[in-house]
């Protein structure tokens, strides 16, 4: 019956090309002969063969059993394979199209690894995003020699080479958060960030160099006592080099927002076909979605508008997500 309803469908709907996948090749003959017999408008019928992204489905059936079962939180839950899924993340159109030419259209089945589709979004978002600082998993950092209740408003570009997007203002402050992962207590050869009398560079201001740290009664670091040296703002004095460039932010002036990290949606590259008898369902990640709901950006984000994507810098592309409220804004990370 269906073979018999598809050419009268395309027919009356003045379809000139029914464009369908490869298993319809073996239907075609059928399909020509009912157009034929009827007399009516014939449309020509092509195949090709389906896109197969690596690590994720494509499968209408299958991605409504994930909606259905709540096992993601909707078509548009940043993690599926969906132009509303993936215009939440943050994917631009662009970069999609751009991804569909890069690929073609062939006639043998191939899986595409998601890393193909994530190069072409991360070289738009490379030329277009403004750029932003947020830490995400902070450490607290005092300026011992900087004076209790001083700020100062910082310049820097919006995009590095994009001038004509303008500049933003950073404020600095004596306390600031900087990532944990950028301090090592005993830190190799080849650390070039901060460690006990390690000097760094913070972005678009100071180098900094650290004197000593604090412990909790878990022995856990909580806290460092930095020095500046004020001669280093937008300048790189004869003789100082400093390799180590970090990310920061000033504590009295950062926003507190949640970040959600995605990764692979599955553990296998293409699930439901890896071994037989295991269910698609028991190859999904459990890993793929993590949720950070305190870390600290910039004060310029505070009106960052749904959807429109940033670079954290050092961290990977980001987007406010509808979830976001005025005063408890969440960003997606797009890709890294």
């Amino acid at each position: 019956m269906y073979d018999f309803a598809h050419g009268q469908s395309d027919s009356i709907e003045q379809v000139t090309h029914s464009i369908c996948t490869l298993e319809f090749a073996d239907h075609r003959p059928l399909y020509d002969w009912f157009i034929e017999q009827l007399g009516i408008f014939a449309p020509r019928q092509y195949e090709f063969a389906r896109l197969n992204l690596g690590y994720t489905v494509m499968s209408k059936r299958k991605l409504q059993q994930l909606v259905a079962q709540k096992l993601v939180s909707g078509w548009d839950d940043p993690r599926m394979p969906t132009l509303v899924g993936m215009r939440r993340r943050g994917f631009p159109a662009r970069a999609i199209r751009t991804f569909c030419e890069r690929i073609g259209v062939g006639k043998s089945d191939s899986w595409i690894d998601m890393s193909v589709l994530e190069d072409c979004v991360r070289e738009q978002l490379n030329e277009t995003a403004p750029r932003a600082m947020c830490v995400v998993d902070p450490i607290k950092v005092v300026i011992t020699d900087y004076p209790e209740g001083q700020e100062q408003i910082l310049d820097a570009p919006v995009h590095p080479q994009q001038p004509e997007m303008g500049r933003r203002q950073i404020p600095f402050s004596r306390e600031l958060y900087i990532e944990r992962n950028d301090f090592m207590e005993d830190p190799p050869k080849k650390f070039f960030r901060l460690g006990p009398g390690r000097e760094v560079r913070l972005r678009n201001s100071y180098v900094i160099k650290c004197n000593e740290f604090i412990c909790d009664e878990h022995g856990k670091i909580i806290e460092l006592h930095c020095t500046h040296d004020a001669a280093t703002l937008g300048a790189a004095p004869e003789g100082r080099k400093v390799k180590g460039i970090i990310h920061w932010v000033s504590q009295a002036h950062a926003l507190k927002v949640e970040v959600r990290q995605y990764d692979r949606l599955f553990n296998v590259e293409s699930p439901g076909a890896s071994k037989e008898g295991v269910d698609f369902i028991d190859e999904m990640n459990p890993d793929s979605m993590d949720i950070i709901p305190c870390c600290y950006a910039e004060p310029s984000l505070v009106n960052a508008e749904i959807g429109v994507p940033y670079q954290f810098e050092r961290l990977g592309y980001f987007c406010a997500d509808i979830d976001s409220k005025t005063d408890a804004l969440v960003f997606n990370r797009t890709v890294t």
